[in-house]
């Protein structure tokens, strides 16, 4: 930031000689470099926004003379002009005056003698080293965002980044004026984003706190920057080199999931690990990304059972489309969601519907219009929902999207034959607690204690005795419906029942044993399915 006059006359070796100021108004503008001259004819030897230092030769003149060598400074540009009274002249003439406050340039004169090579390197010192500043903050700003393009970071850090340089609130939007991504610096996020479309419309695209984002025949969002603090130049800076940045962004994405979608993704990270904690931003930041305001929230999860891609493309782009089609479904419903990829073939959101009515009828028409959605995808074959408890709180139904996943997950692996809109964790009983159990190497001791000697004798044997069991389990043990369903005779049934008792050696007639052997089942059906998935 350039030295103004003002700031040089308060120098302690300026002050020194007693400045007087003689005309010129404002001692606002800004010194590029300080110049000793005595020649009459020293404009032709500057470039504009100098400082003259002189002792007073080119004035011991006429007055027209006086005129004309003042005139030719102001055409130069210079930003003011000290003479140090004394050596050619004892008093400025009162066309001095006149004619600076004409001309609007600053005229100071000293009333006693400074040695101007001081005045000089004093002020050559700070300017040199606020240049010096300059280019290091230049530096420091162009590695910066070159590390953030090489590690590809998401548009939310692109934008952390340039408000913490600027120390400011900076906006980016695209198109429509959303809000995709936002850091608020010295007030909060719902005052930035408080009226936001209306605001964001009026600044134009030459506004020197806006930046468009995008190549320049296809701009597809702005960066704006709001505070009135900041140097503009520096502000200019950040900004296009974080534009740059985020454009190279767009283009190495260019295959993924949209803007709006990852911005909506990021938030439900943010509310998720807590790095977003004030409900009020919460809510306004969901707003500007198209979540319903003043709405009952619910956390809802969607696994899918589809056809497993080789193809790490054609993988992300089948979860693009789930991605599309769970929101299609979702604005069918006429509702609205917040929604984020979730480990492959899963989408959790948050969904926001209108407060009344029987949330039961409003959950099963959202969800059914979502299915119905998803199933059109290709490779889908089964798909599930599952939803938490309903919530006033954004953030609090954030924090139990990890319940409803848990519960769509277990209800994947549920028998498919009398489907459901969604599911709850009362529907999902003991398969649900198994599930968040299954991993632990003890309980996968148990499964394989309890039927590993029934998996190596259908194996070895090209049987299907565990079937028989899994079937005999479920139906609680009523012999006479397994017989029918298995359309065998009950002498066949019986003597496959005995040899499944014979090779576990068990009583199948015992309680606990038929818990402990369908509890092991429900175990590897829970484990098999997440490997399959």
């Amino acid at each position: 930031m350039l030295l103004r006059v003002a700031d040089i006359l308060a120098m302690p070796v300026v002050r020194a000689g007693r400045p007087e100021v003689v005309g010129g108004g404002a001692l606002d503008r800004p010194v590029r470099w300080v110049h000793v001259s005595e020649l009459a004819d020293v404009a032709t030897l500057l470039v504009g926004r100098e400082l003259i230092l002189t002792t007073g030769h080119a004035l011991a003149g006429s007055d027209a003379a006086t005129v004309a060598y003042l005139e030719s400074l102001a055409a130069a540009g210079v930003s003011g002009l000290v003479v140090e009274l004394g050596t050619y002249v004892r008093e400025l003439p009162p066309i001095m005056a006149e004619t600076a406050d004409r001309l609007g340039l600053p005229v100071v004169a000293l009333h006693r003698v400074v040695r101007f090579v001081e005045v000089t390197e004093a002020v050559h010192r700070v300017i040199v080293a606020d240049q010096y500043e300059e280019l290091e903050f230049a530096r420091t700003v162009h590695e910066t965002f070159t590390a953030l393009s090489v590690r590809r970071a998401s548009l939310a850090e692109i934008v952390k980044t340039a408000a913490g340089m600027l120390d400011a609130s900076v906006v980016l939007e695209d198109l429509a004026h959303r809000v995709l991504a936002l850091t608020a610096r010295h007030t909060g996020t719902s005052a930035v984003l408080e009226h936001w479309e209306a605001t964001s419309r009026l600044l134009s695209d030459r506004d020197p706190t806006v930046v468009p984002v995008g190549p320049h025949t296809q701009r597809w969002g702005r960066l704006i920057l709001r505070s009135s603090r900041v140097p503009t130049a520096r502000a200019r800076m950040v900004l296009e080199r974080a534009a740059q940045t985020l454009t190279l962004h767009r283009m190495i994405e260019r295959d993924r999931f949209g803007l709006h979608r990852q911005a909506q993704t990021g938030l439900i990270d943010d509310m998720v690990n807590g790095r977003l904690s004030d409900e009020r931003d919460a809510v306004a930041l969901a707003a500007a990304l198209g979540l319903a305001r003043r709405a009952r929230y619910i956390p809802v999860a969607v696994d899918v059972a589809a056809v497993v891609e080789a193809d790490p493309v054609a993988q992300q782009r089948r979860t693009a489309a789930l991605l599309d089609a769970a929101l299609h479904g979702v604005a069918l419903a006429k509702a609205t969601a917040l929604a984020a990829p979730d480990h492959g073939n899963r989408v959790t959101m948050v969904l926001a519907v209108a407060r009344g009515g029987d949330l039961d009828t409003v959950l099963g028409a959202v969800c059914a219009a979502m299915l119905a959605e998803i199933r059109r995808v290709p490779g889908v074959q089964r798909a599930v929902i599952g939803v938490g408890g309903e919530s006033d709180s954004l953030l609090d139904t954030a924090r139990e999207l990890a319940q409803a996943a848990h519960v769509a997950e277990v209800a994947l692996s549920l028998d498919s034959s009398t489907p459901r809109p969604f599911y709850r964790s009362g529907d999902v009983r003991l398969r649900g607690l198994l599930s968040l159990i299954r991993d632990e190497p003890g309980v996968q001791r148990f499964a394989e204690t309890e039927l590993s000697a029934l998996l190596r004798h259908d194996i070895r044997n090209a049987t299907d005795l565990t079937r028989t069991l899994r079937q005999f389990l479920d139906l609680a043990g009523n012999k006479t419906e397994l017989a029918r369903r298995l359309t065998i005779s009950r002498p066949t049934l019986y003597d496959r029942l005995a040899r499944i008792e014979r090779i576990l050696d068990v009583d199948l007639d015992d309680g606990e044993t038929r818990t402990s052997l369908h509890a092991a089942l429900l175990i590897r059906d829970l484990v098999v399915t997440t490997e399959t998935r």
